[in-house]
């Protein structure tokens, strides 16, 4: 069970991460106006998203990968309050 939950993650983690490079527009939407050049945020946190979903492929980044992406979920709970508040799709 571990081991599918772990694969389902890389594969959500890594489509999310390359969605980012093809709808950029609706993820720099989300990003507050108090942040800087949204859609450089938008293609790190992309870039971000597959690397940390692969990063759990080998158990010698495992351990990394997962705190990176605790991390980068952490890094984009801004923009998800951004779209709660102003009702972003």
């Amino acid at each position: 069970m571990k081991t599918a939950l772990r694969w389902l993650l890389t594969v959500v983690m890594v489509a999310a991460g390359v969605n980012h490079f093809l709808v950029p527009e609706a993820y720099a939407a989300t990003i507050p106006a108090w942040l800087p050049a949204p859609r450089a945020l938008v293609a790190v946190s992309g870039v971000a998203e597959i690397a940390g979903g692969l990063g759990l492929i080998p158990a010698a980044t495992r351990r990394a990968a997962a705190w990176g992406l605790i991390v980068l979920f952490a890094a984009v709970f801004p923009a998800n309050v951004n779209m709660a508040i102003h009702h972003l799709p």
